[in-house]
């Protein structure tokens, strides 16, 4: 068996292969880890069939959908799942082929309704099911205590005490544990009376994931992230820096536009001199009247270079080939030192 473990911060992913007939499959893959996914596979002559997600991820971004159309791969998660971008739908007791791989399903609600963990020979890929000291939380969209209660002390811990546990997320750097070392010291599975781990997970009192709500939307979805988003816009944008722009105002050059993409509020408290200001939300209803010439240079700017980013590309789309946007945005051309104006000027305003 080829396995390899792919870290991304806390998230845990994994690369498990048939050495017999190179087929391979990715559990739990993490968005930011895709180009290292496809290197490993490379590396070792893998072809990756499956994208297996162990459950709907709440607490950061998966690159099921990414990866199946870049390796041609089918996205496998439990029935229950709401994403729209699953392929194969499996239930409890299930074998996933791998090769002469196979792994088996264990259905485990209790963190979310689509848990579940995959057992294949001397080790079992968890989810969030049951983490290293710890299990996953029950307070989050379709989360349930009791059905955690039964998934673990039913179901999980009652395979062999030797089998290797490879969770879904560690943030103390460890890689694995035991069945059996979770059952001796795992300080949440101590508490096996149904009533009692009920009242400690109610009482956990946890704070939310960074990026819930995106991470939950893209991940039931199959949508893209905002970093996505500006990734790719920023790939057919060009940047200005703040020395180059400010270099073209003290040379009084008239062959570009700036244009402000911020809140009127915003723009009002301070903007680059003679800069143009039309809201975002805005640019496509009010740009033709506003440019009517598509070969004119407009240099976008917002407050973080972030929507100014998307505002170019968009320009770029609409056949504004020239669009470009300013590296850094309003912050750093403020911490910059570079001149401002104040107010409202009823000319610049679009």
């Amino acid at each position: 068996m080829f396995f390899q473990q792919v870290a991304d911060g806390g998230c845990q992913s994994y690369v498990i292969g048939c050495a017999e007939s190179c087929a391979a499959a990715i559990i739990d893959p993490a968005l930011g880890q895709i180009d290292r996914y496809v290197g490993i596979a490379n590396r070792e002559g893998l072809r990756v069939r499956y994208i297996i997600e162990t459950h709907t991820h709440a607490d950061h971004f998966s690159a099921a959908r990414q990866l199946a159309e870049r390796m041609g791969a089918t996205v496998v998660m439990h029935r229950n799942s709401p994403a729209p971008h699953v392929a194969m739908r499996v239930d409890d007791g299930h074998l996933i082929a791998v090769g002469a791989l196979r792994l088996k399903v264990m259905h485990t609600p209790g963190h979310t309704r689509d848990s579940m963990c995959l057992h294949v020979d001397d080790r079992v890929f968890t989810g969030d099911t049951l983490l290293i000291g710890g299990t996953g939380r029950t307070d989050l969209p379709t989360g349930d205590p009791a059905e955690l209660h039964r998934s673990l002390f039913a179901r999980l811990l009652l395979l062999d005490r030797e089998t290797l546990v490879f969770p879904a997320h560690d943030y103390k750097g460890r890689t694995h544990s035991s069945i059996g070392t979770e059952i001796d010291g795992n300080p949440r599975l101590q508490v096996r009376d149904e009533a009692a781990f009920i009242e400690m997970m109610r009482g956990l009192n946890l704070s939310a994931p960074t990026h819930l709500t995106e991470a939950l939307r893209t991940n039931m979805s199959g949508g893209k992230t905002v970093r996505q988003l500006l990734a790719e816009a920023a790939l057919g944008v060009p940047f200005v820096s703040l020395e180059g722009l400010a270099g073209r105002l003290e040379g009084k050059r008239n062959d570009f536009v700036i244009l402000d993409v911020r809140e009127r509020d915003a723009y009002a408290r301070g903007h680059i001199p003679g800069a143009l200001h039309l809201a975002r939300g805005q640019l496509e209803l009010k740009v033709d009247e506003t440019f009517p010439d598509p070969n004119l240079e407009i240099l976008t700017v917002c407050e973080l270079g972030k929507i100014s980013t998307l505002a170019a590309a968009t320009l770029r789309e609409l056949g504004f080939g020239r669009a470009v946007a300013l590296d850094g945005g309003m912050k750093s051309w403020r911490e910059g030192g570079f001149p401002m104006e104040t107010g409202e000027d009823p000319a610049l305003l679009i």
